[in-house]
């Protein structure tokens, strides 16, 4: 990482700028911001990277290309080959994440270094934005529990080499590419990975006692392996209520529909559960009893065998708390009611009663009364809807790179005599715009650090969930 950082603070990489003769140069700021991004991204330098020098504005629609697969034919002596086109498929991204951290630098501080200038305000300005990259991506997985592996709050040091084969086998049945496999840790799970010393032992790893050293986890079982400090880890403590299952012999793997006993009140569809032994995120989609419910059907089956009574937790839904609702594309904070904990950084989330809709990440919450999602609205959302949240445990991310799409085009350039310098910067296909103005109120510049981005997931079978 710092042979790129190092690459970027000695040549512009693609830079658009104002010339300025002072510490206020934006092509220094603009440089000196994607180095310090890149440098403390993880997911972000993980997935598939889009960009192009064609300026654009947030909500604007373009295209990516998902690329196409060969088959391969038969043929005869008499036969000719059969030509095949290399066909990509365009996937339209919508730009909808501008992400910005602004702050002022007052005029006691103008006479600083520039050096000075980065490490008091630059750096932890673009700490910043990469953490909400990382958020915004590392929630991604959410779109992927179709594929997961693993058990909820499960992981430990003995079974920590299981649940990654299984995981590699849920990629190699999708027939995901082998090549370009990373797997993104919990702050937890990574702990009970190096617990296991499978991954650390020098005589069994074979690398003079590094991994140990550095608790470094590399390369294992054909994944790149990192741990981000915000890929999601949702700690217990919602209202939940419990039932069991009502099953001689008990429930099979495969199972959508589960008779249960001992709930007294009825249970909304899109209510989120888990069942002990299988410790995975099933949401409902029908019931049976009405007030007195005796069964439950969920949305995809069961990845392991459960007993008869087994106890059934179900994660309490809140509500929408908005008169008017909201708008497709809202991207701020929604406004909730209901809960008696508040929701957590990282959990999983759900709208409504429909068994298909969006699953969303929570990437910040205000207490028991607001969330904020990890992207924009993909359908309205009206006063009083259920607010389904999704069960404890950690969401480990494992992927291709071709599995989702980070897509980023340049910002506009404010226009000459306006009194703001502004320059932008790009390297490794993603681009960062700094504009420095002066506000005469607070007497300091203002200096606002910002990009244009869209995430799309492109192939939900190069993904999986390692459930820990």
């Amino acid at each position: 990482m710092n042979l790129i950082k190092n690459a970027l603070r000695s040549r512009p990489a693609a830079v658009r700028f104002n010339d300025y003769p002072d510490a206020f140069i934006p092509e220094l700021w603009a440089n000196e911001s994607i180095a310090i991004l890149i440098e403390n991204m993880v997911m972000g330098n993980l997935v598939y990277r889009d960009f192009s020098m064609q300026v654009a504005s947030f909500g604007d629609t373009v295209n990516t290309r998902k690329p196409g697969e060969f088959k391969a034919k038969r043929k005869s002596a008499a036969d000719s080959v059969t030509v095949q086109d290399n066909t990509a498929t365009n996937v339209p991204v919508v730009l909808n994440q501008h992400l910005h951290t602004s702050f002022i630098i007052k005029d006691a501080d103008q006479s600083k270094s520039f050096k000075d200038l980065v490490v008091e305000y630059l750096s932890p300005a673009m700490l910043s934005i990469a953490r909400e990259v990382d958020l915004i991506l590392g929630n991604q997985v959410y779109q992927f529990i179709g594929n997961g592996a693993g058990h909820l709050s499960g992981l430990d040091s003995n079974n920590a080499e299981d649940y990654m084969l299984d995981t590699r086998e849920v990629l190699n049945t999708n027939k995901a590419y082998e090549r370009g496999r990373s797997l993104v840790l919990t702050t937890k799970s990574e702990t009970q990975l190096l617990k296991n010393s499978a991954f650390t032992a020098a005589n069994q790893v074979g690398d003079d006692g590094t991994a140990l050293r550095e608790a470094s986890l590399g390369r294992k079982f054909g994944f790149d392996i990192f741990m981000a400090q915000n890929q999601p880890y949702v700690a217990s403590g919602a209202s939940t209520t419990a039932g069991a299952i009502n099953m001689a012999g008990g429930a099979a793997a495969g199972a959508t529909s589960l008779t249960v006993d001992s709930f007294s009140a009825a249970i909304a569809n899109g209510t989120w559960l888990t069942v002990a032994g299988d410790d995975t995120p099933l949401r409902v989609t029908g019931t049976t009893g009405g007030a007195t419910p005796t069964a439950i059907t969920v949305d995809r089956g069961l990845t392991t065998a459960v007993a008869d009574n087994a106890v059934v937790t179900l994660y309490d839904p809140g509500a929408v708390n908005n008169t008017g609702g909201y708008a497709i594309g809202y991207d701020k904070e929604i406004t909730v009611s209901g809960f008696s904990a508040a929701p957590k950084v990282g959990q999983l989330v759900t709208f409504g009663t429909a068994a298909g809709s969006a699953v969303y990440g929570i990437i910040d919450v205000n207490g028991t009364t607001g969330i904020t999602l990890d992207r924009p609205l993909e359908a309205a959302l009206s006063d009083s809807d259920a607010v389904n949240i999704g069960p404890p445990g950690n969401y480990n991310f494992a992927f291709h790179r071709n599995a989702i799409a980070m897509v980023s085009r340049p910002l506009a350039l404010p226009m000459p005599g306006t009194g703001a310098r502004a320059g932008s910067a790009n390297y490794e296909n993603i681009t960062m715009r700094v504009v420095i103005t002066y506000d005469g109120n607070k007497q300091g510049h203002l200096v606002t650090c910002d990009l244009l981005m869209g995430v799309k997931v492109l192939d939900a079978k190069l993904g999986a969930v390692m459930y820990g």
